[in-house]
């Protein structure tokens, strides 16, 4: 049983993230001065995120799942302040720590070793401190004599590696990751695994973003289903797995159900006018 100690690490109300399809690369200049002459077509607006209201405190690890294009990584972008919310608040309490896109960050140019100081200056660790946890980061992502090479010469799976280490060596209150722990062969993914349950373990505050159900239930004690921008389920791991699983295969059966009527749609023969065969 995981120790909640109840002190509040993030408080999410009535969260907006609002977008404007107004200028797209497919806009045109003339489309775009055409829309401003014409306001009262509106300006067209799409909410990724809507009513979104959820409390973390330290000791919990929530699970954020749901279909693409539900919002799950705009959430977290939010929560690590790279997009400020259009409407609602959400205070984040604590030294925050994120790995939310493999290698995001990184200097192409520089060799690993030079990343992981520069990481710590851009996150305002003192170079000291850093220099103290070097050699146990580079231990821990397991790259052997690449940490000395240029990250561009780095496989995804490196800078995967690379990324978690700093990430989740640097004594965070919050952790917030997606999908990265999808990166990485068996033994680099239990490593990965041993070192969030310690961070639990140790009362941190960790938001998950996967896909992978066998993380949501055997690692996380909360999770929440995000569909079209809009909680739909809350609380349990199980449960809520439980209901994105029915959600999906009655999306997946809606799908099939569609594609079956427009193939018969299609194969039925109309009618023309009469004596207008031939032409």
């Amino acid at each position: 049983m995981v120790d909640v100690t109840g002190q509040v690490a993030i408080d999410v109300d009535n969260l907006g993230v609002r977008y404007s399809l107004r200028f797209t690369r497919k806009t045109t200049l003339r489309q775009s001065f055409t829309k401003m002459l014409r306001p009262s077509e509106g300006e067209q607006t799409f909410w990724a995120l809507r009513n979104v209201s959820f409390r973390l405190v330290h000791g919990e690890s929530l699970a954020v799942i749901g279909p693409n294009g539900a919002g799950k990584s705009t959430l977290l972008q939010v929560l690590a302040g790279i997009i400020t919310p259009s409407e609602g608040s959400v205070d984040v309490l604590g030294n925050v720590s994120s790995l939310l896109t493999l290698g995001a960050g990184f200097d192409q140019e520089l060799t690993g070793r030079e990343n992981i100081l520069l990481a710590g200056a851009f996150m305002g660790i003192d170079n000291r401190v850093m220099l103290e946890r070097l050699e146990p980061i580079i231990e821990f992502a397991d790259i052997g004599e690449f940490i000395d090479a240029p990250i561009k010469t780095y496989s995804s799976g490196m800078r995967a590696r690379l990324g978690f280490s700093i990430a989740t060596s640097v004594d965070p209150d919050i952790l917030l990751l997606d999908e990265v722990l999808a990166t990485g062969d068996q033994v680099f993914r239990a490593k990965s695994k041993a070192r969030v349950l310690e961070l639990v373990k140790a009362a941190k505050a960790i938001v998950l973003v996967t896909h992978d159900m066998n993380w949501v239930t055997e690692f996380c004690n909360r999770a929440m289903l995000l569909e079209k921008g809009h909680v739909v389920a809350e609380g349990d791991p199980a449960e809520v797995v439980e209901v994105h699983g029915a959600h999906s295969e009655q999306e997946k059966a809606a799908k099939a159900a569609a594609v079956a009527a427009a193939a018969k749609a299609g194969a039925t023969p109309v009618a023309g006018p009469a004596g207008a065969g031939g032409r």
